[in-house]
């Protein structure tokens, strides 16, 4: 079992940082079964990660998260709830990629990691707040398996192919930021929507966060 090099090291922090905003404790499952099954050789600040105990309890809460996860309006108050978990713990477990022997570049890791974590956060939550104002739960329920899907595929391209992994996770990052604006400016007007009607105010209804764009009535000029 070879241990990681920069490459891989750098790819791991920055995949842990930004899947604990989105899965925190299938992160740390993922991470210490590898370790614990010496896929690889973790690095000393994760190797707690592979005790049992921290096996256990992580496996118990994927089990809880995956189920509170898929219920719409339950979902958008686990995210909530976990504002204040996944943020410091991305930026921990990205520091502990390069742990106390690398202080600087450990300290470097955390400030990212929990910028990272913070933005996948962000996006998570928005997002699947604009989701849950659908009546219907199939939007939510095949959101919320693509974000369990990309957790194990991220942490396994970041060791695998670490460049593969810096070039998807730029992309990613970009379609964060852009899923945040859509999403809060359309959370934004039905809040705002709300207000007017408990106003007693005229209501002109709330765009879509999501929508195709479609020709004006009676244009018929092709592109």
């Amino acid at each position: 079992m070879d241990s990681l090099d920069m490459p891989q090291l750098l790819a791991l922090a920055a995949a842990l940082g930004w899947a604990s905003g989105v899965r925190l404790y299938l992160v740390v499952l993922l991470t210490g079964l590898a370790g614990y099954l010496g896929w690889i050789q973790l690095p000393g600040g994760l190797q707690l990660l592979a005790h049992p105990v921290v096996l256990v309890a992580s496996g118990f809460m994927v089990f809880v998260e995956f189920f509170a996860d898929k219920i719409p309006g339950l979902d958008s108050l686990w995210d909530m709830v976990h504002t204040v978990i996944r943020i410091p713990a991305g930026a921990a477990l990205a520091a502990g990629v390069f742990g106390a022997d690398h202080a600087v570049m450990a300290l470097v890791a955390a400030l990212l990691g929990g910028g990272f974590a913070a933005t996948a956060h962000a996006a998570k939550a928005t997002t699947r707040a604009a989701i849950n104002t659908s009546p219907e739960p199939f939007t939510n329920v095949g959101a919320s398996l693509v974000e369990d899907s990309m957790v194990p595929a991220g942490l396994w391209l970041a060791v695998a192919h670490p460049l593969v992994f810096g070039i998807l996770f730029i992309a990613v990052l970009v379609l964060s930021v852009w899923l945040i604006h859509k999403s809060w400016r359309f959370l934004r007007s039905l809040f705002a929507r709300v207000a007017r009607i408990f106003s007693g105010r005229p209501d002109p209804g709330v765009t879509p966060a999501f929508q195709l764009k479609k020709n004006p009535p009676g244009d018929s000029s092709n592109v």
